[in-house]
C-alpha cells in the first residue's frame, strides 16, 4: 500500500505543475512607441513579461505596434522595459549599445509605420531589475543586399556574436534594408 503523505505530496506537486502551465495574457496595441514603453512597464508591474511584437496594419487601430505581454502562475521576476525606434540604423546601434551596457536584452524588434508618417525598426529590451544588472554588446548590421549580409554576419560571427533578431525594413534614411541584431 501506498503511504498517504505520498499520495498527498504527489497530489499537489500535479496541482502545482498544473498552475505554473497557465498564462493569462495582456494585448498592447498603439501608434506611439513612447505609449506602448509606458504600456508595457505597467504591465510588467503587474507580473506581465513581454511574449511577442508585430507592427502593421490591425482592421480597428490601423498601423500599429501590437505587443503580447504574458503572466503565468510561475512568475518571472521583475522586468523594465525599453521601446527604440528610429529609421536610421546608426542611431539604433547607438542606443542599444547604451542599454546593453545597463544589462538590458534585447527581445524582439518588427517594423511599422510611425505616427508621423515613417516606418521605423522598433526594438523592445528588457531587463530583469531582481538581478545585477551583466553588460550586454551588441552590434547592428544593415544592409539592402544579402550576399553583403552573409559577409558581415560570418564576420560577426567569427568574433562571438550571435544572432538575436532580423527584420527587413523600408527605412526613411537606407531604403529597403536588411537588418540583423547580434549580441555577446
Amino acid at each position: 500500500m501506498i503511504p498517504r503523505a505520498l499520495i498527498l505530496t504527489a497530489l499537489a506537486a500535479a496541482v502545482s505543475l498544473a498552475e505554473t502551465n497557465r498564462f493569462d495574457y495582456r494585448v498592447l496595441a498603439t501608434t506611439k512607441t513612447s505609449t506602448m514603453e509606458k504600456e508595457m512597464n505597467e504591465a510588467a508591474e503587474a507580473g506581465y513579461v513581454f511574449s511577442a511584437v508585430m507592427g502593421g496594419d490591425t482592421s480597428a487601430g490601423g498601423k500599429e505596434a501590437v505587443t503580447v505581454m504574458a503572466k503565468s502562475a510561475a512568475g518571472g521576476g521583475r522586468r523594465a522595459y525599453r521601446l527604440l525606434a528610429t529609421s536610421k540604423t546608426s542611431t539604433m546601434q547607438k542606443e542599444m549599445q547604451e542599454l546593453g551596457g545597463e544589462g538590458y536584452e534585447y527581445r524582439g524588434q518588427t517594423v511599422f509605420a510611425s505616427a508621423l508618417g515613417g516606418r521605423e525598426v522598433v526594438v523592445i529590451m528588457e531587463r530583469d531589475t531582481s538581478k545585477p544588472a551583466q553588460p550586454i554588446q551588441y552590434r547592428l548590421l544593415a544592409t539592402s543586399r544579402t550576399s553583403t549580409m552573409q559577409k558581415e554576419l560570418q564576420a560577426s560571427g567569427e568574433e562571438g556574436f550571435g544572432l538575436a533578431g532580423m527584420t527587413v525594413a523600408k527605412t526613411a534614411f537606407g531604403g529597403p534594408e536588411l537588418v540583423c541584431i547580434l549580441r555577446k
